[in-house]
């Protein structure tokens, strides 16, 4: 977590602070066990770390709104909701520690939801009902990113506010089943949701090689669908093997974002909007 640079690290405070990086959400992922006692102990030992970094001057916030230019500030977030199969609660203790999104699933099915790529016919479970009522009432969004479209309408048919998908493109441009459907997009916008639009290749270009253009399409495309005001950046930096030409860490934001100007496919208010402002008042309605 947050090494210096010449670490392996994509995402680092100086290279966050380089790309003029206000705001960076930090995933706390348990990886595939499915043995409680683990997922907890992990769990438990990423937020030692947090406070190790808050104690080192890491400036952690449970607000996107505290985020200033010219400075880096920290969210926490949780990657696969199984630390709270068994107990709904902690998804206060959670909250209190600063935990201000979770998803449902990662890349397999639990109890509370089916993954993208596990169970389509299952959708979100009773359990999983309870849990998406409790994140709303807490504040916590909902990640609708590695889960399945039954599960998908499942949480937009449940929840109480908007949810989002933090890092997904559109199935449009490339068919892969991490992707969004043009429905799905039209009913998390109408939902009032955001979409993070994922630096991965592999769901920017059936290809497999992707570039800043890339990352235009799929911005526009969702624009085109009503997106307007609800599309930023979920890079996925440290998440993924191999990035687009030109992004090889946060270093390459600001070219990007002249990248997005210069097109003109953007007006400068769709622009601050995709460069952070557009999550910052998904947090204020949440």
């Amino acid at each position: 977590m947050l090494k210096e640079p010449g670490s392996n690290n994509d995402v680092t405070p100086e290279r966050l602070k380089c790309g003029g990086v206000g705001l960076q959400t930090l995933a706390m992922f348990v990886g595939t066990s499915s043995d409680k006692k683990t997922i907890i102990n992990t769990i438990e030992g990423m937020m030692a770390i947090s406070d190790e970094l808050r104690q080192e001057g890491l400036d952690i916030v449970d607000d996107p709104d505290l985020a200033t230019e010219g400075e880096v500030k920290y969210m926490l977030s949780i990657e696969g909701s199984e630390i709270f199969e068994d107990d709904l609660s902690l998804l206060e203790v959670y909250r209190k520690k600063g935990v201000r999104m979770a998803s449902l699933t990662w890349n397999y099915d639990n109890k509370l939801a089916s993954c993208h790529m596990g169970d389509t016919s299952r959708g979100l479970s009773n359990l999983g009902k309870e849990c998406v009522r409790e994140m709303n009432r807490l504040g916590i969004a909902v990640d609708l990113s590695h889960i399945s479209e039954k599960a998908f309408k499942d949480v937009l048919d449940h929840a109480l506010s908007s949810p989002l998908a933090s890092h997904s493109c559109a199935k449009a441009l490339c068919n892969h089943s991490r992707n969004l459907s043009d429905e799905q997009l039209v009913a998390l916008f109408n939902a009032g949701g955001f979409v993070g639009i994922n630096f991965c290749p592999a769901f920017l270009n059936e290809k497999g090689e992707a570039s800043m253009l890339d990352v235009l399409k799929h911005i526009e495309h969702m624009y085109e669908l009503g997106g307007s005001g609800k599309v930023g950046f979920g890079s996925d930096f440290d998440g993924i093997d191999t990035k687009p030409i030109g992004l090889d860490n946060p270093e390459n934001f600001p070219a990007l974002i002249r990248f997005l100007a210069d097109s003109g496919s953007f007006s400068d208010d769709d622009i601050a909007d995709i460069s952070g402002r557009a999550f910052i008042n998904y947090y204020k309605k949440l």
